[in-house]
């Protein structure tokens, strides 16, 4: 009798037997209770990660926190080094992590790779500027010359991350780089659907140079993880939904201790009367169906210059029904699969109501079973009620509207209306047209003649939302001056500033006065 043996998708990879075992063996937790971790290409079991308890988190902060005193002490050239190799390191061992990361997630090899080239480029931008970010400076004294004023950066201590499952290789160690670079210890938590791609990396950091205790991982469920994440550290960055991200933001203002929110989108994609109808549709398509629209960035309403619509839409559709959609670990498949049954319950949800409200599907519109348990064809809708969920809620799936407008200004109010405020797209023929229209979107970050890479890519730009799309922002200085506090150092040449001994307080008063009126004319001229 011939034994049949079960292929796992394992065998597809060039991840090592027992790797995932031993990822899973670097988490410290007490308990012996376990979450299994599936792969959404086949709804496959892949291994098990323990379910930390708020005994766990307590340990792994105390760790952190004591590490955290020495590596502060440590010079930051050195910590700069030690995040610069872990780029290289990064870079080096690519194929990997393309893998693990395809496993985890299901998305296409072509969109894991954005998240790998991420990670060196952040590393390598803190490790240039974080020293000269950080270098104690001069600031304008209270009185020229008689005092001088000089600002010093501190850690802020231990700083907890908690990244979503969508992009967790990048969204894992982009708020980590820089907490690190600033003198902090961290504690990861990542989503329990996708924590092995976060503990790759931590071997990655410690080979690397860091010292482990500076940067620990706790995985589990979040209702249990992430609230006791939050009680024990000084700083919560957090990338999720919005819900989620209301109470994460109240928890930590209880707790008096500060917090970066990257939240969801709705976001808004316009196509001005003189764009290349040809151009603007393959950055569409790039914009909405990357990580099968798994994406915060991703455009899900289109609004197109009446003039424009029909050529755009016939290039748009064309180019979307083009695109394949697989799970294999090679660079064939355009668009990959959603997370797991829930997501897809979602998207198709959205299609369903929109459909049902007189909406039609120009393309897609269908799960694909037989491509994977959760794939679902890239879809391109048109006459969407402005009321349905569709078009109001994030969908987070390969499905966008499309909409006539009648002129820019038309588009530029659709744009803005919704309560988000993360990422924007406009195209135009003159580039400084499509800036002046881009200006007056309401989000965090708003691309010209792009989807969202250049200004994702754009590191040494500040990144985040307005409205319900969050707080804060990362990349750029502001990502790494969250992660320290201010102290002025203030110092009198003439001792206290107070009227000299036998001096009478009018004319006191008056030399001030004559001195203020003179500052402020001189302005800056004395520090």
């Amino acid at each position: 009798m011939t034994r049949t043996t079960h292929r796992s998708i394992l065998d597809e990879t060039r991840l090592p037997s027992g790797r995932l075992e031993a990822l899973a063996g670097r988490i410290d937790a007490a308990g012996g209770e376990t979450i299994a971790v599936r792969a959404p290409a086949t709804d496959e079991p892949i291994g098990r990660i323990p379910a930390c308890t708020e005994a766990d988190v307590d340990a792994a902060v105390e760790r952190a926190r004591e590490a955290q005193a020495a590596w502060a002490e440590t010079p930051i050239e050195r910590r700069a080094a030690i995040l610069r190799r872990f780029g290289d390191l990064v870079l080096a061992r690519r194929e990997e992590l393309l893998d693990l990361l395809q496993v985890e997630t299901g998305k296409s090899r072509r969109h894991a790779v954005e998240e790998v080239l991420d990670v060196p480029l952040t590393s390598s931008y803190y490790a240039d500027v974080g020293p000269e970010t950080l270098a104690e400076g001069q600031r304008r004294g209270a009185i020229p010359l008689a005092t001088d004023a000089r600002v010093a950066y501190d850690p802020v201590g231990v700083v907890g991350i908690i990244s979503p499952w969508n992009y967790p290789l990048t969204l894992a160690i982009t708020d980590a780089v820089p907490a690190l670079l600033a003198g902090n210890a961290v504690v990861l938590k990542p989503d329990e659907k996708t924590p092995f791609v976060a503990l790759a990396l931590a071997d990655l950091l410690y080979e690397a140079g860091l010292p482990r205790d500076v940067f620990r991982i706790v995985t589990g469920e979040g209702p249990v993880v992430g609230p006791a994440l939050i009680d024990r550290v000084d700083y919560v960055a957090f990338t999720g939904s919005t819900e989620t991200g209301r109470t994460v933001a109240e928890r930590a203002g209880r707790n008096l201790i500060d917090c970066s929110l990257e939240l969801g989108g709705k976001n808004p994609l316009v196509v001005l009367g003189d764009a290349d109808v040809e151009t603007a549709a393959r950055g569409a398509v790039q914009g909405a169906f990357t990580n099968a629209g798994q994406l915060c960035l991703a455009a899900e309403r289109i609004y197109v210059v009446r003039s424009q619509y029909e050529a755009f839409l016939d290039a748009f559709v064309g180019a979307t029904r083009d695109l394949s959609l697989g799970t294999g670990f090679d660079y064939g498949p355009d668009v990959g699969s959603l997370i797991d049954g829930d997501q897809l319950d979602r998207v198709e949800a959205h299609v369903e109501d929109a459909v049902e409200r007189g909406a039609s599907v120009l393309t897609g519109g269908r799960a694909r079973p037989d491509v994977g348990p959760f794939c679902y064809e890239p879809t391109v809708l048109t006459d969407v009620d402005p009321d349905s969920p569709v078009a109001r809620e994030e969908t987070f799936g390969p499905v966008v509207s499309v909409s006539p407008v009648a002129t820019a200004e038309a588009a530029i109010e659709a744009a803005n209306d919704t309560e988000y405020g993360l990422n924007a797209s406009v195209w135009a023929g003159d580039r400084e047209r499509g800036r002046e229209v881009a200006r007056r979107i309401e989000a965090g970050t708003v691309c010209v003649n792009d989807a969202y890479t250049a200004g994702w890519a754009a590191v040494d730009a500040p990144m985040g939302g307005v409205g319900d799309s969050g707080l804060g922002r990362r990349h750029g200085p502001e990502g790494l001056l969250r992660y320290v506090d201010a102290r002025t150092l203030a110092t009198s040449r003439v001792g206290p500033l107070d009227a000299p001994p036998g001096v009478p307080t009018r004319w006191f008063v008056r030399g001030l006065s004559a001195l203020t009126r003179l500052q402020r004319r001189l302005g800056g001229a004395f520090r």
